[in-house]
Parts: C-alpha cells; structure tokens; sequence
C-alpha cells in the first residue's frame, strides 16, 4: 500500500518557530488571494529545488560564510526562514543505509525506494513513474533546469528510465523516446550535455529541433527565446563551469527564471531545479566552490520567494539528495572557522591550480586569485608546487585554503545523514516535521491528483487520462552497478 500521500502537520506553529522560520512562510501563503485552488491549499505550480550533496553543515557554514563580522550576530539567511523539518535518505536496503545521487533522486522522483544507480526503476529494474511525467499527464507543463549536464542522476531520474546511471547516451534518448500520450516529459531541459544529444550515432539535439524545440546554446541565446516556448537550452558540452568560473555568478537563478517564464500557463507547471555542483565541491573536498555554489543556490531560493510573493498559488519545496564529504566547520581540535579567506576569489580551485604552473610568480599569482595577502612562508609554499603535476597543485590550493579556513573533511563520499527540507508557499505545511525522501514524491502526487479533481470540479469536460502512481516495493535483488569514484569523476 502506498503510504497516505500528504502528511499531516501535528506540530502548531509556536512549536515549529525557531525550525521553520513560521511566521514568514505563513505570511507568505496567507498573502494570497482567496482564489481558485488557493482557498484548498492545492498549489497550481509545483518548484522542486535539489540541491545535490547539500547535508546540514553546508546550510550552517554557508549562514557563517555571508556573515557581517561587523555586527554581534550572525545574521540569518534564505534557508533559515523557510526550514520545516527533515528527510532521511537511505535507498533500498540491497544498498544499505547510505544513498548515491541516482537512488536517492529516483525516491524523490518518483516515491520508490531503489538500489544504487537506479534511474527511473525500481529494485527489479522496472520502470516508475516520477512525479514530471504524472505533471504531464495532467496537463501542466514541465521542465528542469540544473547545473549539471541534464542526463545526470537527479534530472535523469525525473524523465528517464535506466539500471544504471552510467548510460548518459541511453538516458539522453529516453528525454526524446519516453513520452506522455505522445508528448515530451519535459517542454523546457536547461543544462549542460551537448555531447550526449549531438553525437555522430544518433543526433537527438537536431530531432528536438524539428520537433519544435526552441535550442539556445549560451545564456544570451536563452534570453532570446520566444515567452513560452519549448526549450533545449544547453550550455556546455557536459556541465556547467564551476561557478567560480562562470560568466554568470547566478546562473542557477537565471536558468530557473528563463525556465518558469516558459512553463508558466493557466494549468499550472512542474519544475525540477538542481544545483547539482554542491555535490561535486563535497566530493572534492573543496571549499570555496561549496561556499561559491550554496550562494548561487540561496539566489534562486531569494528569487523563487520573490516568486511566490507574486503567484501565491505556487509551492516551492528545497531538499538535499543526501550529503557529501562530511563537512566540518571546524577542525583538529581548534575551535575556529575563518571564511572570510574564502570572499575574494575570482576563480575556483582547480582553475587557479592549472593556471599556476604557467606563471613566472606563482605564489603571487595564487594569491591575487585568492584575493587574499598572503606571507612569504606562504608565498614559498605555493612556489614549491608549481612545477608538480596537476592533481597536486591542485590539491596544494584545497589544502592551503582548508588550512586558512580550518575546515575539516570525513570523506570524499556521501554520508547517511539525514538531510535538511525546506518548503514555502501553497501547502508548504504538509512537508513539516521528520519525514522520508520518498514522502516529498507522494506528497507532489497527491497535490497533482487534488488539483486535477478541483479541475474536475469546476468543469467536467477538462478530464485527463489517468496514470497510476507508483507502490512501495520490498525485493532485494542486487545490483553491480555502482560508481566507482576512483574511475567515474563527477559520478554522483
């Protein structure tokens, strides 16, 4: 049996003050008119934002990251007003208690437990149904936007069905070949993957066009599209630039702008966003571009506040994946934690690590980059790793700023923590309190299926075709597909 869909709240709003920031996010949904689905509490639009690898601690140290040193307090940010509770993550048990990206985003998609590397099926390899294509099949439009190329674990998961999260030249046929009585799961994909859909076996880019879709190749090209149109929009050959190094320091905000300026419509709309290079900093250990991405993501979430201000019937739900790399803000006994070295860069980590080799003063190159005055010990040090390899240059920066900020790493993997939820607008109440990653995808259907029976209510010629949701499932068959993090880069 499927497990009831919309949980029920049983802590008042005085309870849950300091955890979900109440009064703001009430004030919010309460601005709203008394109309249509409103006065049910049934959002219209649905704005499901993953921020993949984001565990506890990356909320903390992004809050200390911005701070005004100059005042008493630290002062709070985007995330503190509109938390309302947490998620565990753990996959089906074949794969024990810790989730990679693909299990975790097949749950959050389409409420079902999976292994390991699942995209899009369950544990016996069978395909479920997610949460975008139930959008489409009640006719409310769809889309994504990431930072990550779009056949990865998480946007993958909504669209696509697949054993293993490996197959991107698979997975990107799937964003053409599966479809909901006839029609793309997706109308708008913003992201990066160009060398998945233009390939010299099947041009799936060109078949997009001639179905319709508006392409965009740069951001500039994006603004140029017609308002509500179709959209492929991407923007790299695999992902994005880190956004360290992007043209664009919001372009997650961006893309999430240009994505809902074409979804929006009178049924409503379905839209994944990811900042999916959280993740990739976790796993590597890196700092300053965790920090340089968690600000990308609480510029959407400023944004999509602004958002809901303004289209009140809209719910916006943030939730991480699972965490990655065990990040402590502090380390080796010294109770201290110096962001402030982290403020001035004008390039990431790894740019900065390739470019120094090339330069006649690499130290003081480094340092400029860094934005920071460094000493002469400091100086030498990074002089002394200009003339090795790659990896350790790079692994000499991360290092120097770890030291500087006295940030400390467990693991250059995920963990099993329970991740943080944050949701505001229409309905926002029924994610509060502990709940399961896979409750975030019952609950979405069931508002979809709520808004599709008001539809219903006030004109019963407009009845869509019903598509089934998806049961929880208890087999235990294995799977030997999983990353290897040594071989795949950037696999989870």
């Amino acid at each position: 049996m499927i497990k009831q869909f919309v949980r029920t709240s049983l802590l008042s709003c005085a309870s849950v003050a300091v955890l979900a920031g109440c009064g703001i996010t009430e004030s919010m949904t309460e601005s709203a008119s008394a109309t249509g689905t409103q006065t049910k509490g049934v959002p219209k639009n649905i704005i499901m934002v993953v921020a993949d690898g984001m565990g506890p601690a990356f909320t903390t140290a992004y809050r200390n990251y911005v701070d005004d040193p100059s005042t008493p307090y630290v002062e709070s940010v985007v995330f503190d007003d509109i938390l309302v509770g947490n998620a565990s993550t753990y996959p089906a048990q074949v794969s024990g208690y810790v989730t990679d990206s693909a299990a975790a985003a097949t749950a959050l998609a389409t409420g079902v437990k999976s292994y390991n590397g699942a995209i899009g099926v369950d544990v016996n390899k069978q395909p479920v149904n997610s949460v975008m294509y139930h959008a489409k099949s009640k006719g409310m439009r769809t889309g994504l936007a990431v930072t990550s190329q779009i056949v990865h674990a998480t946007p993958a998961s909504y669209i696509a069905h697949n054993e293993s999260r490996k197959n991107y030249n698979e997975i990107a046929e799937d964003f053409f070949d599966v479809r909901v009585d006839g029609k793309f799961v997706a109308d708008v994909m913003l992201g990066g993957g160009t060398s998945y859909f233009e390939r010299d076996d099947r041009d799936i880019l060109a078949q997009f066009i001639d179905a319709g879709y508006e392409y965009a190749d740069s951001y500039n090209r994006l603004a140029s599209v017609p308002v509500g149109s179709n959209v492929l929009g991407l923007f790299a050959p695999v992902a994005l630039p880190a956004v360290l190094d992007d043209k664009r320091k919001n372009r997650l905000e961006y893309l999430t702008q240009h994505a809902i300026k074409h979804l929006e419509n009178d049924n409503g709309f379905f839209l994944l966003v990811e900042a999916s290079q959280v993740d990739w900093a976790g796993h590597a250990n890196d700092i300053a571009s965790a920090m340089a991405e968690m600000h990308d993501l609480a510029l959407t979430m400023e944004y999509l506040r602004e958002y809901v201000n303004t289209h009140p019937d809209t719910l916006v739900i943030l939730t991480a994946d699972h965490s990655t790399g065990g990040l402590t803000i502090g380390a080796n006994g010294d109770y201290r934690w110096s962001p402030e070295h982290l403020k001035s860069m004008s390039a990431s980590v790894m740019t900065i690590a390739l470019d120094m080799a090339n330069q006649e003063n690499p130290g003081e190159f480094v340092a400029q980059k860094l934005g920071l005055s460094l000493s002469e010990e400091e100086l030498a040090t990074l002089d002394s790793v200009s003339n090795q390899d790659d990896e350790t240059r790079y692994m000499a920066v991360k290092t120097f700023l770890d030291t500087k900020t006295n940030t400390g790493w467990t693991t250059g993997g995920h963990t099993g923590v329970d991740v943080e939820v944050f949701a505001f607008g229409t309905g926002y109440k029924s994610l509060m309190g502990q709940i399961d990653n896979t409750d975030i995808a019952k609950t979405i259907f069931g508002f979809i299926d709520k808004k599709q029976s008001l539809a219903i209510d006030s004109n019963s010629n407009k009845v869509s075709k019903k598509v089934s949701t998806n049961i929880e499932l208890t087999s235990d068959e294995d799977d030997d597909g999983l990353c290897d993090f040594k071989e795949d880069w950037r696999c989870n």
